[in-house]
């Protein structure tokens, strides 16, 4: 048998693939300090995904100035976790010039969230142009959460790809929203692996089809795929279906994570009010 040459990368790793990010750090910080190649990478996902958005920045910030560009993604999105605006959008731009083009989702939910429509518009579309399938899906849901369903369908024609799956999703979204059921469900059903298939048609399936026992079965299996923010979709629809002692896991599980909406959440079904933080 052969040694493994980086076994304190490997133990991590084993450990963020089982999602226990908090008990692979100091696993993985120890990898660090023994110079095993693989663990500055590993230790910034067990701190993102833990939510350590503090430390992952911490950790992130002097690398990046020492020149080490293939973080500064990350570095952005610590960075905006934390409320640093300003330095988060320097990171993500740094990031973007460097070739990461998938920074650009990023620094469009930064823009988007500091009432600057248009610049997240613009970085969206360059991204969504060069290629980015998430820029593109992203670039759709931007329309629709500011109410503009036109400019929405526009850019879901324009970038749907079956070789893409996001963008898909994406299109099923607005067919949805016009109405067009059939053709809507038949996207979602037929979109394959995108990146929130199930979460996506489990909220078709609630909202378009009023029915919540498929929607739960779409929720249980985007928790097995571990799609983005699973955990705060099935807590919400488990407390709009008055279930919020189920809910409260799940949320939890969020707020970890750093979703802020579900923190609020939770504090409402636990007799808190989130505006005397």
């Amino acid at each position: 048998m052969v040694d493994d040459p980086e076994p304190l990368s490997t133990e991590g790793r084993a450990l963020l693939d089982a999602a226990r990010p908090y008990d692979a750090v100091d696993i993985l910080r120890s990898g660090v300090a023994a110079g095993e190649p693989s663990a500055p990478d590993l230790l910034v996902r067990a701190y993102l995904d833990s939510g350590n958005w503090q430390a992952a920045a911490e950790w992130l910030a002097p690398l990046v100035e020492q020149g080490h560009v293939r973080f500064a993604g990350r570095l952005g999105v610590a960075l905006a976790a934390i409320g640093d605006d300003e330095r988060a959008e320097e990171a993500l731009r740094l990031a973007i010039h460097h070739g990461e083009v998938a920074a650009a989702n990023d620094l469009a939910i930064l823009l988007r969230d500091g009432d600057r429509f248009g610049e997240a518009v613009q970085v969206l579309v360059r991204a969504a142009d060069d290629g980015d399938q998430q820029a593109a899906s992203n670039l759709v849901a931007l329309h629709l959460e500011n109410g503009d369903l036109p400019a929405a369908v526009t850019a879901a024609e324009r970038y749907a790809d079956a070789s893409c799956p996001d963008t898909i999703v994406a299109l099923a979204d607005v067919r949805s929203l016009q109405g067009l059921l059939d053709e809507a469900e038949a996207l979602y059903r037929g979109a394959g692996p995108a990146l929130r298939a199930h979460t996506a048609y489990g909220q078709f399936l609630r909202d378009a089809r009023a029915d919540p026992v498929a929607a739960e079965r779409e929720f249980r299996e985007a928790e097995r795929h571990n799609e983005p923010g699973w955990a705060a979709t099935f807590g919400r629809f488990l407390v709009e279906e008055g279930r919020p002692d189920e809910a409260r896991g799940y949320l939890q599980t969020a707020v970890g994570w750093g979703d802020r909406d579900a923190a609020d959440l939770l504090a409402e079904i636990d007799g808190d009010d989130p505006a005397d933080d």
